[in-house]
């Protein structure tokens, strides 16, 4: 069954115009009747024209207003609906409330991300990843840890990898790719200018573009061929980038195993010989 409606126009309230944020904001209010609606009548009573509810479904990369209702009555039928319940992570509080606040949050990103995530985009991210000739990761700051990460499960298989936490390393790498490769640019927000860049030129030189961002439109998303979306509606604690690097570690499990359970023959005995090639390094 279909869902994620609500999650997805939640992801993307902030990111709306006015028009669209209106509509959006008496989806999410009165989400139990807009199900019974026709394009006509949630116009009328949101205030705001048959163009705008068309556009905001653009926004939330649905196929149209029929789509979005099919979505929120998932939600609402599975009880899959994401309930908003992000927590405000303050400071000076005791270490229980800390440890209850971060641990909700990451699940609560975890829960919303699959509600986003395209089975669809993931399968294609898997084919375009185990036919590149090589793949070059992009990310910066907290994003480079999660690029590090992809670098160690695709290492340890004998894929032809690397990761790039620099701009001068990622350009330099992308003015050298081919259109057998891939490049593979993570951003949370999506407007992280270096990545943007990079992207743009391995996009020159044919590259398959892979991006993994939060949901909604971004300069990074626009990008790419294929598109990885997380969401995480982050409190006032932003430095550590917290809830949202879970989902994306999330994200890159999933994209991993998919690639497994897909090359079974040749994975499973790579990660075999790593493992044991790793355990001698070990005590006991």
């Amino acid at each position: 069954m279909l869902n994620g409606g609500l999650v997805a126009l939640r992801a993307v309230l902030d990111q709306l115009k006015p028009s669209e944020r209106k509509a959006a904001e008496y989806i999410l209010d009165n989400s139990k009747d807009v199900v019974k609606f026709s394009v006509q009548k949630l116009a009328e009573l949101s205030g705001v024209s048959e163009a705008t509810i068309i556009r905001l479904c653009k926004s939330l990369n649905m196929t149209g207003y029929q789509d979005l209702k099919l979505r929120i009555a998932g939600d609402l039928t599975s009880n899959t609906a994401s309930s908003g319940t992000y927590e405000e992570i303050k400071m000076g509080g005791s270490v229980e409330s800390i440890v209850q606040a971060v641990s909700n949050n990451n699940k609560q990103s975890i829960q919303d991300t699959v509600s986003v995530l395209s089975v669809v985009e993931v399968e294609r991210a898997a084919v375009a990843l185990i036919q590149a000739r090589k793949i070059d990761l992009y990310g910066v700051g907290a994003s480079a840890v999660i690029a590090e990460d992809i670098y160690q499960k695709f290492s340890r298989i004998n894929w032809w990898v690397r990761a790039y936490p620099d701009f001068h390393g990622q350009l330099t790498s992308a003015v050298n790719l081919t259109d057998q490769d891939v490049a593979f640019g993570i951003s949370y927000s999506g407007q992280t200018e270096d990545i943007i860049q990079s992207l743009t030129e391995a996009k020159k030189q044919g590259a398959t573009i892979i991006s993994l961002t939060k949901f909604g439109t971004n300069p990074v998303a626009e990008l790419a061929d294929i598109r990885l979306f997380t969401s995480s509606v982050e409190q006032s604690i932003r430095s550590g980038a917290m809830a949202s690097r879970i989902a994306q570690l999330n994200v890159v499990d999933i994209l991993f195993i998919t690639i497994a359970s897909r090359q079974q023959d040749k994975v499973i005995p790579m990660l075999e010989n790593t493992r044991l090639g790793v355990s001698r390094t070990k005590r006991g």
